[in-house]
């Protein structure tokens, strides 16, 4: 037996409370963002907080791009590259986490 509710010949009702499905164990609805595309980006961009930006967590976005652009102003003085060094790890770490993780978008839904 399926757990979702059927329709006419066996296909599932339509949810408008959750357009892109539910979660199978909470039940609580899905968010339209995928989990695997913000980790990906996050590790691949994340110094620019691309991955950030793409779940909707602008201010954690905005640090990430700030620092990043004041580290490779400051790095004349190496100590820019520190801190690109810096948001790099930081970058990679919260990727592998979106990875990992149950992450939530910017309104709280999970991550598809």
């Amino acid at each position: 037996m399926s757990t979702y509710p059927q329709g006419p010949y066996g296909y599932p009702v339509h949810d408008a409370g959750a357009p892109y499905g539910r979660d199978p164990f909470t039940g609580q609805p899905l968010s339209d963002k995928q989990k695997l595309v913000a980790g990906l980006l996050q590790i691949f961009l994340g110094t620019l907080g691309v991955g950030r930006f793409y779940t909707g967590h602008t201010s954690i976005a905005v640090t990430q791009l700030v620092l990043t652009v004041v580290g490779w102003i400051t790095a004349f003085l190496l100590v820019g590259f520190v801190l690109i060094f810096g948001v790099a790890i930081w970058s990679f770490v919260d990727g592998v986490m979106l990875l990992a993780t149950e992450t939530t978008d910017s309104r709280g839904l999970k991550l598809r």
